[in-house]
């Protein structure tokens, strides 16, 4: 895991001058750190350099992560899986409040738990999953449709009402391509659904380059709402609803306490998400992470 990648311009505004932001340590695999920079063009957040694509995939093997694990064991996780439960039911009715359509794609779809809500909610829905492990699990446990995320660009433009991405597009390795084929992909009136962390929050400020939302290598772009709308205005979508992720706050908090001082701290990760939740709602700054709906703008070019 040696090799890198230098990104040379802003995948937003395409200028090349950026200055450094802050180091940070990839506490979850290689403990290795890595540079996010900015913008200075248009203050855009990214990690740079970042791994090659052909070895980014082993900054992901790490058992860490709650939502990645099916155990029920231990308080953590328990709590996770209660909550999981009563977000997928709240996502479903998001989409439902957003579409007529019942074409639906979700990208990353990991296990297959929310692809399994929205095709008992009578959706025609597509997921789309890199990690071969995850594809499997999800299809033997839900016998749901998760496809490799090699198919997108082989899907059909103009055939999904809706594309959802659950804290996947900080993922993405090609954004700009990427992105542009998930616009072609949405029908006319289609919506795209998109959550990420926000580099804005208070507990960003807070914990510094202990954040665990900043998750480097593998998070490589930082969104605030300034960026994420300058990201899909270049294809003509608006920003409709902004709606935060409350429960992000308190996992982030707790994982950033034990970044920064090596050990669990529920109580005070509780706090710090709280508080973090409090003032993003009062504030223009934001919760920790945000879902963003964007709709494509009638009778754009």
């Amino acid at each position: 895991m040696d090799k890198i990648k230098n990104i040379n311009y802003c995948p937003i505004c395409s200028e090349s001058k950026f200055t450094l932001f802050i180091e940070c340590v990839d506490y979850t695999v290689s403990q290795k750190k890595f540079t996010i920079v900015k913008c200075e063009a248009c203050d855009f957040h990214f990690t740079n350099p970042v791994p090659v694509a052909e070895e980014i995939g082993e900054y992901y093997k790490s058992e860490s992560y709650v939502s990645h694990s099916s155990s029920n064991k231990g308080l953590i996780n328990k709590i996770y899986h209660k909550v999981r439960a009563y977000t997928l039911k709240q996502k479903v009715k998001l989409i439902q409040s957003k579409t007529n359509g019942l074409d639906h794609l979700d990208i990353g779809a990991g296990t297959g738990h929310f692809i399994n809500a929205t095709a008992q909610a009578g959706f025609n829905t597509l997921g789309l999953e890199p990690d071969e492990d995850a594809r499997n699990l999800a299809n033997s446990t839900f016998k749901v449709n998760i496809q490799s995320l090699d198919e997108l660009h082989k899907l059909e433009d103009n055939s999904r009402d809706v594309i959802t991405m659950w804290h996947v597009l900080e993922h993405v390795y090609d954004l700009k391509k990427d992105v542009e084929k998930m616009t072609k992909i949405l029908k006319e009136d289609g919506v795209m659904i998109v959550a990420v962390p926000n580099r804005n929050s208070y507990d960003a400020k807070k914990y510094k380059e202990f954040w665990a939302a900043w998750d480097v290598p593998i998070h490589l772009w930082h969104f605030s709402k300034k960026s994420i709308q300058s990201l899909f205005a270049k294809w003509d979508f608006k920003l409709v609803k902004t709606k935060p992720m409350l429960f992000d706050s308190f996992y982030v908090a707790l994982l950033s306490e034990e970044y920064k001082f090596g050990r669990k701290n529920l109580f005070k990760g509780f706090v710090i998400g709280f508080i973090s939740n409090i003032l993003g709602m009062l504030s223009k700054r934001g919760c920790s992470s945000t879902i963003y709906v964007f709709q494509k703008v009638k009778d754009s070019k």
